[in-house]
């Protein structure tokens, strides 16, 4: 039985290196992008470890293809927004609780949105030595454009449409996300602001927050991403600033 609630309810949150040097970063789970019949996407990102602080975020896309962005943390500054905020018409920040209802069901409401959104993720046998094969590769195996071409085709094969692991952020940033689990999911409800969302669907064109894709199915996935550092003072400064508020000491980058 898939058990993601015993892996993922309570990872410690840190502040630490980056994978390679001269990179920020971050690490955890959450649901790469769920499209719905109705038209709306959600994605759900939980980081407790990486470069800044510990943050949870909510997407939404409605149908007229607006983003926004929640942030449940300090800062909007050191979440998502610093990626994919230039592409969103909103950003703010919201309460946001994870309720596991079973080993591999969870629960997610935002108090900003009026959401409530139930899901329950799966696998496959494909899927479990895929994952098995992902955990075990190094973070080395992330650099050579080869092998993340080959996990962007084997994604393709998995149903997931033109995902592309690497690129341009809106934000300028050029980054690579580096799943090394996923998961499907096919069974989920979410109600919006009293509405209800549908049902789970297969896209033929993947969703996009500018440029970026995000999957053609819905897919949660446990890992990282990582981005060089673009501006050094910045970010040297936003460590020091969010050292102090969260109490988390890093060590040198």
């Amino acid at each position: 039985m898939l058990d993601l609630s015993s892996a993922l309810s309570d990872l410690p949150t840190a502040r630490d290196r980056a994978p390679w040097p001269h990179h920020e970063y971050v690490q955890g789970w959450g649901v790469f992008g769920l499209p719905f019949d109705s038209g709306h996407v959600l994605a759900l990102r939980v980081f407790p470890e990486n470069s800044f602080a510990p943050y949870r975020t909510l997407w939404h896309r409605d149908p007229a293809g607006s983003w926004s962005i929640h942030v449940d943390g300090p800062r909007l500054d050191t979440a998502c927004p610093r990626y994919y905020g230039a592409a969103c018409d909103r950003t703010g920040f919201a309460r946001i609780g994870l309720t596991w209802t079973g080993p591999a069901s969870l629960r997610v409401t935002v108090d900003a949105l009026r959401l409530d959104w139930s899901l329950t993720a799966s696998s496959t046998r494909l899927l479990d030595v895929i994952n098995a094969v992902g955990a075990a590769l190094p973070p080395a195996t992330w650099r050579p454009r080869a092998l993340v071409r080959a996990r962007e085709l084997m994604a393709r094969a998995l149903g997931m449409g033109d995902l592309r692991l690497t690129g341009v952020m809106p934000s300028g940033h050029r980054g690579i996300l580096m799943p090394r689990r996923m998961y499907f999911v096919e069974d989920s409800r979410a109600v919006l602001d009293g509405a209800d969302l549908g049902r789970p669907v297969r896209l033929q064109r993947n969703p996009r927050i500018g440029d970026a894709p995000l999957p053609a199915r819905g897919v949660l996935a446990i890992g990282g991403a990582a981005w060089p550092i673009v501006d050094r003072a910045g970010y040297e400064r936003t460590r020091v600033e969010t050292a102090r508020s969260t109490g988390l000491a890093h060590p040198a980058d």
